[in-house]
């Protein structure tokens, strides 16, 4: 089995299609956002043995929980803490301070920590979620500013790292992205009908350094943004990953297509 990864921009069903495969394929090794990954660090911590010792001390109430989320590598140790439900104030936000995404490491010291990763990897038959562009290509884009042309000599090294007979890009596509997270709005709202979603994307977008530094505050700022990186994503299928990458139509796909692929 190869190891397989879905992409696109938010709103194109990579929940959708990564449950649909596995609910198919059980035998992958899922990784969702937020689960501990072999090679992503989203949602997941990356705290030193002095950092991780400090956190169990000040939690001790669920100390057994965040030691029941650890992944220990060398020596780093990874807590999926949006795994753990606790009503202890600011849990949640202090261990996101933990994280080495958003502009918390150097852009030198997060590609390492990125490329190592990879280059360590070797095993096959993973479902991975927003793992090779979306956690990656936000945090270039929004935190590191970084320019198009960087970006893609940023993916050349990091595919360059991976064993392409093992790899398979699943990549959802649209060409109607304003009128998908128009619809994404209605249907991530709570029951008084509150667009959670949106406002929380929003508020990122327009927080980071890029939404700061281009004055960016509108609904049409951020389709700008999905439309950008909608654009240098599929520029980099087509130039570098070619025939290991499908780009399929969002929401339109057909698993029968899809399965055979996968061998």
């Amino acid at each position: 089995m190869k190891n397989v990864f879905i992409e696109g921009i938010q709103g194109m069903g990579k929940s959708t299609l990564i449950n649909s495969i596995y609910e198919k394929v059980p035998e992958f090794h899922i990784c969702r956002e937020g689960d501990y990954s072999p090679i992503d660090l989203a949602w997941c911590t990356w705290m030193s043995q002095d950092d991780y010792d400090t956190v169990l001390k000040k939690y001790t109430l669920i100390q057994d929980e965040i030691k029941k989320n650890t992944i220990r590598e060398k020596g780093h140790f990874i807590v999926a803490y949006t795994k753990i439900i606790t009503d202890i104030p600011n849990f949640h936000k202090d261990m996101e301070t933990y994280e080495v995404y958003n502009g918390r490491k150097t852009f030198n010291d997060f590609k390492e920590i990125v490329f190592s990763r990879y280059q360590s990897f070797s095993e096959t038959g993973y479902l991975f979620e927003c793992s090779f562009f979306q956690n990656l290509i936000e945090n270039l884009l929004l935190f590191y500013l970084l320019e198009d042309d960087e970006i893609v000599d940023f993916y050349r090294d990091l595919y360059g790292c991976l064993k392409k007979e093992q790899f398979l890009l699943l990549y959802l596509y649209s060409d109607k992205v304003e009128d998908d997270i128009k619809m994404i709005r209605k249907e991530r709202c709570d029951l008084l009908g509150n667009e959670l979603w949106y406002q929380m994307m929003l508020a990122f977008f327009i927080h980071s350094p890029y939404g700061q530094k281009y004055g960016c505050s509108t609904f049409e700022d951020l389709i700008a943004h999905f439309r950008r990186r909608q654009r240098l994503e599929l520029y980099i299928i087509r130039k570098m990953i070619g025939g290991n990458a499908v780009i399929l139509p969002a929401k339109e796909w057909k698993m029968d297509a899809i399965l055979p692929l996968m061998k």
